[in-house]
Protein backbone atom coordinates (compact mmCIF):
# COMPACT_ATOMS: atom_id res chain seq x y z
CA UNK A 1 0.00 0.00 0.00
CA UNK A 2 1.49 3.29 -1.11
CA UNK A 3 1.45 6.37 1.10
CA UNK A 4 1.01 9.89 -0.22
CA UNK A 5 2.20 13.37 0.56
CA UNK A 6 -0.21 16.07 -0.63
CA UNK A 7 1.23 19.14 -2.32
CA UNK A 8 -1.11 22.12 -1.93
CA UNK A 9 -0.92 25.13 -4.23
CA UNK A 10 -3.01 28.29 -4.35
CA UNK A 11 -3.00 29.97 -7.75
CA UNK A 12 -4.47 33.02 -9.42
CA UNK A 13 -4.28 34.13 -13.04
CA UNK A 14 -1.01 36.13 -12.91
CA UNK A 15 0.93 33.22 -11.36
CA UNK A 16 -0.59 30.46 -13.50
CA UNK A 17 2.14 30.55 -16.20
CA UNK A 18 4.67 29.43 -13.57
CA UNK A 19 2.81 26.17 -12.85
CA UNK A 20 4.81 24.32 -15.50
CA UNK A 21 8.08 25.01 -13.71
CA UNK A 22 6.58 24.08 -10.34
CA UNK A 23 5.36 20.82 -11.88
CA UNK A 24 8.80 20.11 -13.34
CA UNK A 25 10.33 20.51 -9.88
CA UNK A 26 7.77 18.09 -8.45
CA UNK A 27 8.43 15.48 -11.13
CA UNK A 28 12.14 15.65 -10.28
CA UNK A 29 11.49 14.58 -6.67
CA UNK A 30 12.64 11.10 -5.68
CA UNK A 31 10.54 9.73 -2.82
CA UNK A 32 11.30 6.85 -0.47
CA UNK A 33 10.03 3.40 -1.42
CA UNK A 34 6.27 3.10 -0.87
CA UNK A 35 5.59 6.82 -1.22
CA UNK A 36 3.98 8.92 -3.94
CA UNK A 37 2.68 12.47 -4.22
CA UNK A 38 -0.51 14.19 -5.29
CA UNK A 39 -0.73 17.84 -6.29
CA UNK A 40 -3.88 19.76 -5.41
CA UNK A 41 -4.07 23.08 -7.26
CA UNK A 42 -6.78 25.40 -5.99
CA UNK A 43 -7.59 28.51 -8.00
CA UNK A 44 -8.49 31.60 -5.99
CA UNK A 45 -11.41 32.45 -8.27
CA UNK A 46 -13.42 30.89 -11.08
CA UNK A 47 -12.04 32.51 -14.22
CA UNK A 48 -10.90 30.64 -17.33
CA UNK A 49 -7.34 31.99 -17.08
CA UNK A 50 -5.74 29.22 -15.00
CA UNK A 51 -7.00 25.89 -16.32
CA UNK A 52 -4.94 26.03 -19.57
CA UNK A 53 -1.76 26.04 -17.47
CA UNK A 54 -2.67 23.07 -15.27
CA UNK A 55 -0.34 20.15 -16.12
CA UNK A 56 -1.86 17.08 -17.76
CA UNK A 57 -0.87 14.63 -15.03
CA UNK A 58 -3.03 12.01 -13.29
CA UNK A 59 -1.48 13.04 -9.97
CA UNK A 60 -2.82 16.59 -10.33
CA UNK A 61 -6.22 17.71 -9.03
CA UNK A 62 -7.51 21.13 -10.09
CA UNK A 63 -10.32 22.93 -8.28
CA UNK A 64 -11.76 26.45 -8.31
CA UNK A 65 -13.55 28.56 -5.73
CA UNK A 66 -14.76 32.06 -5.08
CA UNK A 67 -11.94 34.54 -4.37
CA UNK A 68 -10.76 34.74 -0.77
CA UNK A 69 -6.99 34.95 -0.94
CA UNK A 70 -4.26 32.29 -0.84
CA UNK A 71 -5.05 31.14 2.70
CA UNK A 72 -8.66 30.38 1.81
CA UNK A 73 -7.60 28.64 -1.40
CA UNK A 74 -5.09 26.41 0.41
CA UNK A 75 -7.57 25.55 3.15
CA UNK A 76 -10.24 24.67 0.59
CA UNK A 77 -7.69 22.46 -1.16
CA UNK A 78 -7.49 20.32 1.98
CA UNK A 79 -10.87 18.83 1.02
CA UNK A 80 -9.02 16.97 -1.75
CA UNK A 81 -5.67 16.41 0.00
CA UNK A 82 -5.65 12.96 1.58
CA UNK A 83 -1.94 12.48 2.25
CA UNK A 84 -0.53 11.94 5.72
CA UNK A 85 1.51 15.12 5.22
CA UNK A 86 0.75 18.40 3.47
CA UNK A 87 3.50 20.26 1.65
CA UNK A 88 3.10 23.89 0.59
CA UNK A 89 4.23 24.89 -2.90
CA UNK A 90 3.30 28.32 -4.16
CA UNK A 91 2.48 28.45 -7.87
CA UNK A 92 5.49 30.61 -8.72
CA UNK A 93 8.06 28.67 -6.65
CA UNK A 94 10.12 25.54 -7.27
CA UNK A 95 11.19 22.66 -5.04
CA UNK A 96 14.85 21.68 -5.14
CA UNK A 97 15.89 18.05 -5.69
CA UNK A 98 15.45 15.95 -2.56
CA UNK A 99 13.21 18.44 -0.73
CA UNK A 100 10.24 16.08 -0.27
CA UNK A 101 12.42 13.13 0.72
CA UNK A 102 14.15 15.20 3.41
CA UNK A 103 10.80 16.37 4.81
CA UNK A 104 9.49 12.83 4.94
CA UNK A 105 12.65 11.51 6.57
CA UNK A 106 12.26 14.01 9.42
CA UNK A 107 8.52 13.57 9.98
CA UNK A 108 8.57 9.80 9.64
CA UNK A 109 11.65 9.51 11.81
CA UNK A 110 10.39 11.48 14.83
CA UNK A 111 6.66 11.48 15.74
CA UNK A 112 7.33 14.37 18.12
CA UNK A 113 8.12 16.69 15.19
CA UNK A 114 4.93 18.22 13.80
CA UNK A 115 6.30 20.23 10.89
CA UNK A 116 9.42 20.81 8.83
CA UNK A 117 10.93 23.77 6.99
CA UNK A 118 14.10 24.34 4.99
CA UNK A 119 16.47 26.94 3.67
CA UNK A 120 15.22 29.19 0.86
CA UNK A 121 16.96 30.96 -1.97
CA UNK A 122 15.26 33.95 -3.58
CA UNK A 123 15.11 33.44 -7.34
CA UNK A 124 15.62 36.79 -9.04
CA UNK A 125 14.24 37.76 -12.48
CA UNK A 126 17.73 37.48 -13.98
CA UNK A 127 18.11 33.90 -12.71
CA UNK A 128 20.48 34.72 -9.87
CA UNK A 129 19.75 33.61 -6.31
CA UNK A 130 20.18 35.13 -2.86
CA UNK A 131 19.95 33.53 0.57
CA UNK A 132 18.81 34.67 4.01
CA UNK A 133 21.75 35.51 6.31
CA UNK A 134 20.13 34.42 9.59
CA UNK A 135 19.12 30.80 8.95
CA UNK A 136 18.96 28.78 12.18
CA UNK A 137 21.04 25.68 12.80
CA UNK A 138 20.11 22.44 11.12
CA UNK A 139 17.89 20.41 13.44
CA UNK A 140 14.87 20.65 15.73
CA UNK A 141 13.09 23.94 16.48
CA UNK A 142 11.66 24.09 19.97
CA UNK A 143 8.22 25.47 20.75
CA UNK A 144 8.08 29.26 20.91
CA UNK A 145 11.44 29.89 19.24
CA UNK A 146 10.07 31.09 15.90
CA UNK A 147 7.53 33.36 17.58
CA UNK A 148 10.15 34.96 19.81
CA UNK A 149 12.49 35.62 16.89
CA UNK A 150 9.63 37.00 14.78
CA UNK A 151 8.60 39.44 17.52
CA UNK A 152 12.17 40.69 18.00
CA UNK A 153 13.02 41.10 14.32
CA UNK A 154 10.39 43.28 12.73
CA UNK A 155 7.82 40.50 12.28
CA UNK A 156 10.12 38.41 10.11
CA UNK A 157 10.52 34.74 10.95
CA UNK A 158 13.88 33.02 10.58
CA UNK A 159 12.26 30.08 8.77
CA UNK A 160 10.08 30.51 5.69
CA UNK A 161 6.43 29.36 5.75
CA UNK A 162 6.56 28.73 1.99
CA UNK A 163 8.73 25.66 2.74
CA UNK A 164 6.32 24.13 5.22
CA UNK A 165 5.59 20.41 5.33
CA UNK A 166 3.17 19.51 8.13
CA UNK A 167 1.24 16.57 9.50
CA UNK A 168 -2.24 16.78 7.99
CA UNK A 169 -4.11 16.14 11.25
CA UNK A 170 -2.14 18.88 13.02
CA UNK A 171 -2.84 21.31 10.18
CA UNK A 172 -6.56 20.56 10.37
CA UNK A 173 -6.62 20.83 14.17
CA UNK A 174 -5.31 24.40 13.87
CA UNK A 175 -7.93 25.31 11.27
CA UNK A 176 -5.63 25.51 8.26
CA UNK A 177 -4.35 28.90 7.21
CA UNK A 178 -5.45 32.06 8.98
CA UNK A 179 -8.36 34.07 7.58
CA UNK A 180 -6.20 37.08 6.72
CA UNK A 181 -5.69 38.97 3.44
CA UNK A 182 -1.95 38.26 3.76
CA UNK A 183 0.52 36.78 6.29
CA UNK A 184 -1.83 33.81 6.58
CA UNK A 185 1.11 31.46 6.19
CA UNK A 186 3.14 33.23 8.88
CA UNK A 187 0.12 32.99 11.17
CA UNK A 188 -0.02 29.24 10.62
CA UNK A 189 3.73 28.88 11.16
CA UNK A 190 3.59 30.68 14.51
CA UNK A 191 0.56 28.66 15.59
CA UNK A 192 2.41 25.46 14.77
CA UNK A 193 5.46 26.65 16.69
CA UNK A 194 3.24 27.34 19.70
CA UNK A 195 1.98 23.76 19.94
CA UNK A 196 4.64 21.59 18.33
CA UNK A 197 8.34 21.11 17.85
CA UNK A 198 9.48 21.65 14.28
CA UNK A 199 12.54 21.10 12.15
CA UNK A 200 14.81 23.18 9.93
CA UNK A 201 17.04 21.82 7.19
CA UNK A 202 19.94 23.98 6.06
CA UNK A 203 19.85 22.26 2.70
CA UNK A 204 18.06 24.47 0.21
CA UNK A 205 14.53 23.18 -0.24
CA UNK A 206 12.88 25.96 -2.25
CA UNK A 207 13.53 28.57 -4.90
CA UNK A 208 11.30 31.51 -3.99
CA UNK A 209 10.58 33.52 -7.10
CA UNK A 210 10.80 37.30 -6.96
CA UNK A 211 8.77 38.98 -9.69
CA UNK A 212 6.73 42.13 -10.09
CA UNK A 213 3.36 40.41 -10.14
CA UNK A 214 3.65 38.47 -6.87
CA UNK A 215 1.06 39.27 -4.21
CA UNK A 216 3.61 40.15 -1.52
CA UNK A 217 5.07 42.81 -3.80
CA UNK A 218 1.84 44.77 -4.16
CA UNK A 219 1.11 48.02 -2.30
CA UNK A 220 -1.75 46.67 -0.12
CA UNK A 221 0.60 44.08 1.36
CA UNK A 222 2.73 46.80 2.99
CA UNK A 223 -0.07 49.19 3.95
CA UNK A 224 0.93 50.13 7.54
CA UNK A 225 -2.55 50.02 9.07
CA UNK A 226 -3.42 46.63 7.60
CA UNK A 227 0.02 45.22 8.37
CA UNK A 228 -0.21 46.28 12.01
CA UNK A 229 -3.62 44.64 12.30
CA UNK A 230 -2.40 41.41 10.69
CA UNK A 231 0.61 41.21 12.95
CA UNK A 232 -1.51 41.89 16.03
CA UNK A 233 -3.86 39.00 15.22
CA UNK A 234 -1.00 36.63 14.35
CA UNK A 235 0.78 37.43 17.62
CA UNK A 236 -2.38 37.18 19.72
CA UNK A 237 -3.20 33.74 18.31
CA UNK A 238 0.30 32.43 18.98
CA UNK A 239 0.25 33.80 22.55
CA UNK A 240 -3.18 32.30 23.23
CA UNK A 241 -2.12 28.86 22.04
CA UNK A 242 1.01 29.02 24.17
CA UNK A 243 -0.94 30.25 27.19
CA UNK A 244 -3.49 27.45 26.95
CA UNK A 245 -0.62 24.98 27.10
CA UNK A 246 -1.71 22.83 24.18
CA UNK A 247 0.92 20.65 22.58
CA UNK A 248 1.19 17.77 20.15
CA UNK A 249 1.78 14.31 21.60
CA UNK A 250 3.53 11.57 19.65
CA UNK A 251 0.39 11.01 17.57
CA UNK A 252 0.68 14.54 16.21
CA UNK A 253 -2.73 15.75 17.48
CA UNK A 254 -3.01 18.70 19.91
CA UNK A 255 -3.98 17.86 23.50
CA UNK A 256 -3.90 19.86 26.74
CA UNK A 257 -0.43 19.97 28.24
CA UNK A 258 0.27 18.26 31.57
CA UNK A 259 3.55 20.13 32.02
Amino acid sequence: MRRRVSIVTAVHAPSAPFLAEAHKSLCAQELPDGWTWQWVIQQDGKTDDVRPYVPDDARVTFRQGRPGGPGVARTMALAHADGAYVKVLDADDQLTPGALARDLAVLEGDPGIGWATSRVLDLMPDGSTAGFPADPDDGPIERGVVTEYWARNGFRAQVHPATLCVRRDLLLALGGWMALPASEDTGLLLALNSVSRGWFSRQVGLLYRKWEGQVTGQAPHVDPAERDARMAVVAARARALARFGWHTPLTGSPTPSTD
